[in-house]
């Protein structure tokens, strides 16, 4: 076993979760290679033909981790993950939200324009394939240019912002891949509407935090709002624009929103969360040209942390 390979235990975590068939003719090849094969290129960030020879073929790595970030498997593999994790009690529901930048290397621009989804191997797109024509899975919408691949211009270059979830033990529970220009403020509902952690035995998936922990970048009535609505206690400082603002206002600004100061020291879970997910080379800066892709690269860098704390 290689350094960064799947151990013994947790290869057994994953492999009743795994597809059996790859919905063409035959069985996929050895699972636990290949999955080895793109981890290794993940904490590396080596190219995909650098593989060393001991993962196989390099496309096969490659198409895999393609086809799973695209149909999802990578996010059904960290539920499960963190479904176990519940069910034994393990994960600390006081929740910190916050977003990093991640570099884009310039080989992660150039993604075609067209949309890949209604593409057909063996045949043009918009006519019936032929007999001996392969219809390829159907991928996430993109292909609209840099905005439409999550990817933003900045004086330093392209740039892309991955925003997160993470509880209170410095693990990711939900991740989203926007531009880099992208205010950390819009994507708070969507990365706190996609936690779902899936119930081992019978019930719904749990989806609501305990309390959420965040800096003064969602600090905006929506957020407030949203939050209050679901009944979630939250921690997030006051701007000082606002404050000032409902000063002003005397009586009819309100009161103050609730501040807790030492829920708020725990704020840290999430920074540490990040330094985590970008020891993995390929997370820290971004070499995948589609958006999902690079989002299955990130997910996968968050099942090794789940599968090793």
């Amino acid at each position: 076993m290689g350094r960064g390979d799947l151990s013994d235990a947790e290869w057994e975590r994953l492999r009743p979760f795994l597809p059996v068939s790859n919905r063409r003719c035959g069985r996929w090849r050895d699972h636990r290679q290949v999955i080895d094969g793109i981890l290794h290129r993940v904490r590396t960030g080596v190219q995909w033909r650098d593989l060393p020879e001991r993962f196989g073929p390099w496309k096969t790595a490659y198409e895999r981790h393609r086809l799973w970030s695209a149909d999802g498997t990578w996010e059904r593999l960290l539920q499960q993950v963190q479904a176990a994790a519940d069910s034994a009690g393990e994960i600390d529901w006081d929740v910190s939200v916050d977003s990093t930048i991640v570099r884009a290397h310039q080989h992660a621009a150039g993604a075609h324009r067209s949309a890949a989804g209604s593409r057909v191997k063996g045949g043009r797109a918009g006519r019936t394939p032929g007999r001996d024509a392969v219809a390829e899975p159907r991928r996430p919408p993109g292909g609209g240019g840099a905005g439409g691949e999550g990817l933003g211009r900045s004086r330093g270059g392209l740039t892309t912002k991955l925003h997160l979830s993470a509880d209170g033990r410095c693990r990711p529970l939900s991740l989203i891949v926007t531009p880099g220009h992208r205010a950390d403020c819009t994507q708070f509902k969507p990365v706190l509407e996609k936690i779902r952690v899936p119930r081992l035995g019978p019930g719904r998936p749990r989806k609501k935090p305990d309390s959420v922990a965040a800096d003064k970048a969602y600090s905006n009535g929506p957020c407030r709002e949203y939050l209050r609505r679901r009944s979630i206690r939250h921690t997030i400082p006051e701007k000082t624009d606002s404050q000032a603002a409902r000063l002003r206002k005397g009586s009819r600004g309100g009161r103050p929103p609730d501040f807790d100061e030492e829920r708020y020291k725990k704020r840290n879970t999430v920074a540490r969360a990040i330094n985590r997910l970008k020891q993995h080379r390929a997370v820290a800066t971004r070499y995948d040209k589609r958006r999902y892709v690079y989002l299955g690269t990130a997910t996968a860098a968050a099942l090794t942390i789940w599968l090793r704390t």
